[in-house]
């Protein structure tokens, strides 16, 4: 955590998200968050208080999450998550990678939270709205601080990132893995370096991320990968998958994960947009594939797509492993989805 010197506001004064929104609103953008600190990688920081630090969610393979940050500098198009910073009443475009909500009484909340005697110790989802380890974590250190926290509860976590500064907390995450358990999953959609400059403008490179898989099954802490979300006809190619699967299993993976883009509201118009402009032939096709505007491609791509996921997996010697977390927090594609004959042209 930075010192107090360092912080925007006094704490008591941090406001709440609420009165952002409010903000935003009445001054008609994110530039009515005059007060907000800008960094050197050009995103606005503003600091704000929160009331709760574990969401309870319904519908996942887990009930509980918690993310440090709103918004991520990460910027990746396809990111289900952008729909959320309208809820701040800010765009799910370049505000959602430019201005970060950072919550910075997290761990004293938290901790209340965790201190309660109904707490009964279930999974805490780490990195399902925002990453957790997004380059700002350098400087508060919440992920790493509410981890410590999960590990002292003895609260078992999964934690969801395509930051490589996950590595930096090898020893707190073998705490919790031994008071409980842990399970990391690096998100690598493609080792495609055009795919992956274009997608996923602020990552790490892939090949970080996955050294970074290799650092935490060396250590002992349970690591795979999500190739997800597979977005068609850009890293949907059997080559590329089967290139990316293969350097998944060199990694040392205990797991894989894969499924289909999803194009939800707010996260589609954005992704439109941003396909319109990078690839600009593939427009129709997705008119086709997410006809009538459908979060979900054509349920028979799915199931050719799974085909040839699985296929890949085999080769590359990993097999099927199913997994309680997929990379947007949904859960996998229905495997009982029936044969099409619709076929992407890579």
């Amino acid at each position: 955590m930075p010192d107090q010197a360092e912080t925007l506001f006094p704490m008591a004064e941090r406001p709440t998200t609420r009165e952002i929104a409010r903000k935003v609103k009445d001054g008609g953008g994110a530039q009515a968050l005059d007060e907000a600190q800008r960094r050197a990688d050009e995103a606005t920081y503003q600091e704000i208080q929160c009331r709760s630090a574990l969401n309870a969610v319904a519908g996942m393979p887990f009930k509980w999450t918690l993310n440090p940050y709103r918004g991520c500098t990460h910027g990746c198009h396809y990111c289900f998550a952008r729909r959320y910073h309208a809820q701040f009443e800010l765009g799910a475009g370049d505000d959602f990678a430019s201005v970060i909500l950072v919550k910075t009484n997290l761990l004293d909340v938290l901790r209340r939270e965790l201190d309660r005697p109904s707490w009964a110790r279930e999974v805490v989802a780490m990195g399902t709205a925002t990453d957790p380890y997004q380059p700002i974590e350098g400087t508060y250190r919440l992920t790493r601080e509410s981890l410590a926290a999960l590990a002292a509860a003895r609260t078992p976590v999964g934690v969801v990132t395509k930051g490589p500064m996950v590595v930096r907390d090898i020893d707190v995450l073998q705490s919790v893995n031994a008071s409980s358990s842990c399970t990391v999953y690096l998100s690598v959609p493609s080792i495609d370096g055009d795919a992956w400059r274009r997608l996923e403008p602020g990552t790490a490179a892939p090949l970080q991320r996955l050294k970074a898989v290799r650092a935490l099954v060396d250590a002992g802490v349970p690591a795979g990968v999500l190739m997800a979300p597979i977005v068609p006809g850009i890293t949907s190619h059997p080559r590329l998958l089967t290139e990316t699967m293969r350097a998944i299993a060199d990694s040392g993976a205990e797991f894989v994960g894969a499924n289909v883009l999803r194009l939800d509201p707010g996260t589609r118009e954005h992704f439109l947009g941003f396909l319109a402009r990078e690839y600009p032939g593939l427009v129709n096709g997705y008119g086709n594939l997410y006809a009538g505007g459908s979060s979900e491609a054509r349920s028979d791509y799915r199931a050719q797509l799974r085909g040839v996921v699985d296929l890949v997996q085999r080769r590359a010697g990993l097999g099927r492993r199913q997994r309680p977390l997929d990379a947007d927090g949904t859960p996998a594609p229905d495997e009982s989805d029936s044969q099409g004959t619709f076929e992407w042209k890579d």
